[in-house]
């Protein structure tokens, strides 16, 4: 059967309260011919996903209605390759997406979209110019990495000294800055266009964990070998960010699957073509 998630806007609402809706969903589900496997809270920002196996969208939906009446503001077809990848196996396990910390303390786990960057050629860079004028190109690099971050309400984790581990709450605004960085460094070098900036961005959504002040898991791994799997100018994104990115006309193109290191099952990958629209 297809694969399913959805997304409810659940402002209030106690992780108590939604183990209890998920138990009603487990009691009707044989009636619609489907199973849900997992489902995952993100109390900060009002907002729960399911993961679920049903013939079709419709049947999915007419069991949170019977269950519950709680019904989701978005349900998408996902790939199970994908979700397998984050999650690793959905069918086992328990129906909540949580951790611990040794001492009992929560893990964040939110759901999050992940960008990663890396700025090409930059070791080279340093022989080939010196060590003050590629810190000066660097800066540059870094000022307009930040200041597209900072529209696109990103949060930066991490420098990598080459580039940014970045993290959002909406997927769809993860590709827009993406699309943003590098149409911004595309005007900067051919204004100033003697050593170009060139980036490599990979992108990833799922649920990374978060501990001391960093993201950590294999969303967040695979936004890393998506970016080292591009070339340079590039935007790599697996094809669940363009699933939770559908009706926002937003330019991904097809490229096939792929075989990354630390992956079992190939991955479905999509670029982001984001010179589409860009000032000539």
């Amino acid at each position: 059967m297809p694969l399913f998630m959805d997304r409810h806007n659940v402002d209030g609402v106690t992780p108590k309260a939604l183990a209890e809706a998920h138990a009603r969903d487990l009691a009707v589900q044989d009636n619609h011919g489907t199973k849900y496997l997992k489902y995952w809270h993100d109390q900060s920002r009002g907002c729960a996903f399911c993961l679920v196996d049903a013939p079709n969208r419709e049947a999915a939906i007419q069991v949170h209605r019977e269950a519950h009446g709680l019904l989701a503001e978005q349900i998408m077809e996902v790939d199970p390759n994908t979700v397998r990848a984050f999650l690793g196996d959905f069918e086992q396990g328990p129906a909540v997406m949580e951790s611990a910390r040794p001492n009992g303390a929560p893990v964040d786990s939110a759901f999050r979209a992940i960008l990663f960057t890396d700025l090409a050629g930059s070791t080279a860079m340093t022989g080939d110019l010196g060590d003050e004028h590629a810190l000066g190109l660097l800066r540059k690099h870094n000022a307009i990495v930040r200041e597209k971050l900072n529209t696109h309400a990103g949060w930066e984790v991490k420098h990598t000294g080459d580039g940014f581990l970045a993290s959002f709450a909406s997927v769809a605004s993860a590709v827009d800055c993406a699309i943003a960085i590098q149409r911004a460094l595309d005007v900067s070098n051919r204004q100033n266009g003697e050593t170009p900036l060139q980036v490599r961005i990979g992108l990833s959504a799922g649920e990374p964990v978060a501990e001391d002040n960093d993201l950590f898991g294999a969303t967040v791994q695979l936004a890393a070998r998506l970016c080292a799997h591009a070339e340079p100018e590039q935007i790599m994104a697996p094809s669940v960010v363009r699933e939770l990115c559908l009706g926002k006309k937003l330019p991904f193109k097809h490229r096939g699957e792929r075989e990354l290191k630390g992956f079992i099952t190939p991955v479905d990958v999509y670029e982001v073509e984001w010179s589409q629209g860009a000032d000539a």
